[in-house]
């Protein structure tokens, strides 16, 4: 250890046998006998538990000897016996030692902000910031946030980057980088509005800058919908597919599927090259129903992902991509090809997802018991896992129709965690199903009684007394209660389009049921659009509109239902 924490010029350069040194001869060393003999005693000290006396002697010998590696001992010494003081004490003298050293100015700021000091690193991080090549300056101010993350007074944490940044906003190369750091920190200090100022001003300096924009889509869903335009107006002015990419998952994140499928399918046409472009639009083709579009998309991602380097990151999309081809060939009911992309997956963290997927395919054979058996047997190494593999086993279970077998999995679970959200709304929507309706108005009470913003509760319970064309008033208030908390769900919106039906309101709940359909095709949006189109005399719309639901799910139930009760030619 001692070798290890000598000055660097106290070692001179070796040469090989019958070879003059390669270098000039060194100057003498700073090491003397007294030097060695303190930081031999130092070492002595901390390794026989007296961690202070050591901390002293390689401080005093750091600062005799100028050497940043002694300092950083003493440093470590000081945070082993934690003790911020005598850490930031090191730190403090490494500093005015070597006052060029940017090392040391690093350990000064971190030690400040770890212990809280938060407005006393303001000078530090000036420095940190103003030592950096300019190259490199953008990098450094874009840091600053994850250097403050931790601090438990965000407001504080706030107050000393703005002050640390003051000579940045307004320069045209560090503005927008300068912005957006100080919009990230209004962010973590609960200042949406402000966040979203620092944004508009940071783009304004340059339009063309990513970080205000990327900033602006951590503000989707925040109740910011100026957030949008910042980013349509960088890809106006410096188009990126990384860009778009983004902007495409937060239109999907917001349940905007209609609009985030034309961003990638924009995307694709214009990067073909671009892989990631087509796994993201495979996956979202998936999700919506159409396997042989899907299957495409993904397969064109393979195609031009296979040929790079082995990674992790190449190794995880693939596996993503098996997983969604398995999901389309098996709404295909191809189940060879299904377990064909399943058995291409080695990846640990994805083997669960693929053994779910292979349940269900042996369950859609009739290989019931085969198939629980494959899901019991999972590992269950933590507790991550072992939900998991409760919820595949419920949803086996809900898949076959064996609702009693699934509520009471649930129950066994609830014993254990009585107030697991996710848990009770499971079994109101089974309790539902058993045609218990009081056990799930129960449920979903208890469930907004513990959650008062868990959306889904107040439209399940909305959608079931609308449904069942009682209490419609206090259904509509359930249902819009949702939709104030997740604006632009579009599942939301049909349930308040068939309260609206219900309430006699035709019209306006054609308006609704039409925007939702249009903003996710799906085959329940499309039961209730088509039956309010179907009673209001347009049969050959609403026929329309069935077969493209039928073409998403033929196997929904509340379409078939429709169709059967209304007794439509053709379609049932």
């Amino acid at each position: 250890m001692l070798l290890g924490l000598l000055p660097a010029h106290a070692q001179a350069p070796s040469a090989t046998d019958g070879e003059a040194p390669a270098t000039p001869p060194t100057t003498p060393s700073a090491l003397t006998a007294e030097l060695f003999y303190e930081l031999l005693l130092g070492e002595m000290n901390a390794s026989g538990g007296e961690r202070a006396t050591g901390y002293a002697l390689i401080l005093d010998a750091a600062i005799k000897a100028k050497d940043p590696q002694l300092f950083q001992r003493a440093v470590e010494l000081a945070l082993q016996s934690r003790s911020p003081d005598a850490a930031l004490r090191a730190a403090r003298a490494w500093r005015d030692t070597l006052p060029q050293s940017r090392e040391a100015n690093r350990f000064l700021l971190q030690i400040l902000v770890a212990a809280n000091r938060v407005l006393e690193s303001v000078e530090p991080l000036r420095s940190e910031i103003a030592s950096s090549p300019p190259m490199e300056r953008n990098a450094a101010i874009l840091a600053v946030p994850r250097v403050y993350g931790r601090v438990p007074d965000k407001k504080l944490a706030l107050q000393a980057v703005e002050q640390s940044l003051q000579g940045y906003l307004q320069d045209q190369t560090t503005g927008a980088s300068a912005w957006t750091s100080l919009g990230r920190m209004r962010l973590l200090a609960g200042d949406a509005a402000g966040a979203l100022d620092a944004a508009r001003r940071g783009q304004e300096i340059e339009p063309g800058a990513q970080a205000p924009a990327i900033l602006a889509l951590e503000m989707f869903g925040r109740s910011q919908p100026q957030a949008e335009d910042i980013v349509k107006r960088q890809l106006q002015a410096s188009p990126s597919p990384e860009m778009q990419l983004a902007y495409a998952r937060g239109l999907l994140d917001e349940m905007r599927y209609t609009e985030g499928l034309v961003q990638l399918e924009q995307l694709t046409t214009r990067n073909p090259e671009f892989p990631d472009g087509w796994l993201v639009l495979g996956v979202a083709q998936a999700q919506d129903s159409r396997p042989e579009v899907a299957e495409a998309s993904l397969k064109r991602f393979l195609g031009l992902v296979q040929p790079l380097p082995e990674s992790e990151q190449r190794k995880r999309a693939m596996n993503q991509a098996y997983l969604a081809l398995a999901q389309s060939a098996e709404k295909r009911k191809d189940f060879a090809a299904a377990e064909g992309w399943l058995g291409r997956i080695d990846n640990a963290e994805e083997m669960l997802a693929a053994q779910n997927r292979r349940a269900s395919l042996l369950a859609r054979q009739g290989k019931f018991d085969e198939a629980r058996a494959l899901i019991r047997g999972l590992p269950e190494r933590n507790e991550a896992e072992a939900r998991a593999k409760l919820n595949a086993e419920v949803q086996l279970l809900r898949e076959a129709k064996r609702y009693q077998e699934a509520y009471d999995r649930l129950q066994q679970a609830l014993e254990r965690e009585p107030n697991d959200t996710e848990l009770l709304y499971d079994q109101a929507m089974l309790a539902e199903r058993l045609s218990r309706l009081d056990e799930m108005e129960r449920l979903l009470r208890r469930l907004i009684e513990l959650r008062p913003d868990y959306h889904h509760a107040y439209n399940a319970l909305g959608y079931s007394l609308a449904d069942r064309n009682v209490r419609l008033e206090e259904a509509k208030q359930l249902i819009q209660k949702a939709l104030a908390i997740v604006p632009n769900d579009p599942f939301i919106a049909d349930s308040l389009g068939w309260v609206e039906f219900r309430l006699g309101n035709r019209a306006e709940a054609e308006k609704i049921l039409l925007q939702a359909f249009q903003a996710k095709p799906d085959a329940e949006i499309a039961a209730h659009l088509g039956e309010v189109l179907w009673t209001g005399g347009q049969r050959e719309r609403a026929i329309a509109i069935w077969r493209e639901g039928l073409a998403l799910n033929a196997d929904n139930e509340t379409l078939r239902t429709t169709l059967k009760r209304l007794r439509v030619p053709g379609l049932q």
